[in-house]
């Protein structure tokens, strides 16, 4: 696992502009980024701050048109398109507002498919996926369909099928603005169990005040611009110890 000290993303001179119509709106404006194994960053700011734009640029799903982005080592906007791809299934596992669900696989079924595609055995894949599941407090529900499941139990099954693949780099694009209060914290203490039971870097973009006390760092962003960037002392304990968990073996 790697050390809370280590850079798992290095990003310098992140530009990216959109057209509508006869003008361009300037969306990041040359913006400089970093975060480490072993932290929950929360990326805050307004709608059309451009944090959602920041998280695809780092997370390999839209190419900036200046500025290099390292993770974990990589540079990964001089890689061919492929390679990005494979990138992104081996090593980033991403969580999102609307889910993402897949109306007809069942809650086991959601988190298998992305092990599958890895190329991880069947028998491997259902038992890592299993314990995925288990992890996020679903053990009773594998075989439910969105359809019979609440929002929170929705958002847990996507944060399943991100820690069965084990990610090093973990990307959460507003994931409790569909939530409820209760549910919206069961959600970030689960992403902050990512980072400090599994080791990832975990970046979540949000606009919600709630989940301040459950990052290591908030970077405030508007306009195109990193406004404020500072760590926190936090106030709420971790979660559970590593050895209450299910372990996900040779994830």
């Amino acid at each position: 696992m790697s050390s809370a000290s280590e850079h798992a993303l290095n990003a310098h001179g992140l530009y990216k502009r959109f057209k509508t119509g006869r003008t361009h709106i300037e969306v990041l404006k040359r913006v400089d980024f970093d975060a480490l194994h072993g932290d929950v960053t929360m990326v805050m700011g307004p709608s059309g701050s451009g944090k959602s734009t920041l998280i695809a640029t780092l997370s390999g799903l839209l190419k900036p048109d200046e500025g290099q982005v390292a993770a974990l080592g990589q540079d990964i906007w001089s890689l061919r398109q492929g390679k990005i791809d494979r990138f992104r299934l081996d090593h980033c596992g991403f969580i999102f507002q609307g889910f993402n669900l897949f109306s007809a696989l069942t809650a086991l079924q959601q988190v298998e498919i992305v092990l599958k595609y890895q190329g991880v055995p069947k028998r491997e894949a259902r038992r890592r996926a299993a314990d995925a599941l288990a992890e996020v407090g679903l053990e009773t529900r594998m075989n439910s369909r969105p359809s019979e499941m609440s929002g929170g139990e929705k958002q847990r099954v996507a944060i399943a099928r991100a820690l069965a693949k084990s990610p090093q780099l973990l990307f959460a694009d507003e994931p409790t603005s569909a939530l409820d209060g209760e549910n919206g914290q069961v959600v970030i203490r689960l992403l902050q169990r990512a980072a400090k039971s599994h080791g990832a870097a975990v970046v979540c973009v949000t606009h919600d005040p709630r989940l301040e006390a459950y990052a290591d760092r908030i970077i405030h962003i508007e306009d195109g611009n990193i406004l404020g960037d500072h760590r926190v002392v936090s106030t709420i304990p971790n979660s559970e110890p590593h050895h209450h968990r299910p372990a996900l073996v040779g994830a």
